[in-house]
């Protein structure tokens, strides 16, 4: 029997990676799809390419958006990424990596390739535990999106399809992330998570990203395969 299409946004982190093993797992063809938007760290574009071929993506993607044009984060604009922040510090408040819209973006055009493909599954690795405050994160968010793509496409209003939104990751800790992707064969040398890596793609181990990411590592006492820009950051 032909298996179940699937969209898998895929960033070329480790949540991703995660999510489109566990798509696989659960019987889907994924069909994964990255975005260039405009962020500073677009070595991470190379990262999903990598991951959609070694775990086997029935077709990949790349779609271009500008979202430097609004500004108003750390990743599309002129801010600083944060660095060197406490866990404390990274629990309080919304950081300036956080993009306005993006994951509302993000899903819609993933909702538009579903319609397409006849998909009724996207999967997104969105986190409200180690999730640095985005409020595009939230279960309630995810929730809300949901009823709205019901609402918005023909193949819901028409042909009686109704489009689930998957998030396996929402509520485990990092460490718990790492642990099932560990358990799925998920390549996490593959992988990059940091918002601003260096010109060959080594991580900085600095910003909340590297940090939430190496504490996952260190919860399962294994090291981090990513590059770092210095090899002591790995964890």
């Amino acid at each position: 029997m032909t298996p179940p299409r699937a969209v898998v946004l895929l960033s070329g982190g480790l949540d991703s990676a995660t999510i489109l093993a566990i798509a696989r797992a659960e019987g889907f063809a994924p069909y994964t799809l990255t975005f260039r938007y405009g962020q500073r760290h677009e070595a991470e574009l190379e990262a999903a390419a990598l991951v959609a071929r070694a775990q086997g993506a029935a077709r990949h993607i790349e779609m271009e958006i500008d979202l430097r044009s609004m500004g108003g984060s750390a990743l599309t604009g002129d801010l600083e990424v944060p660095t060197g922040r406490s866990p404390e510090a990274m629990a309080e408040g919304i950081p300036d990596t956080y993009v306005p819209a993006r994951n509302t973006i993000f899903l819609a055009l993933a909702l538009g390739w579903a319609e397409v493909l006849e998909a009724n599954d996207i999967f997104i690795g969105v986190n409200a535990v180690d999730y640095s405050g985005y409020p595009d994160c939230r279960p309630e968010y995810i929730a809300a999106f949901e009823r709205m793509a019901n609402l918005a496409t023909k193949a819901a209003v028409e042909g009686g399809r109704r489009l689930k939104i998957h998030t396996p990751l929402i509520h485990l800790t990092k460490g718990q992330i790492i642990a099932r992707g560990l358990e799925l064969g998920v390549e996490y040398a593959l992988t990059l998570t940091c918002y601003q890596p260096d010109t060959e793609g080594a991580a900085c181990g600095e910003c909340d990203a590297c940090q939430l990411r190496l504490k996952g590592f260190r919860e399962n006492r294994i090291q981090d395969p990513a590059r770092y820009a210095t090899l002591g950051q790995r964890g």
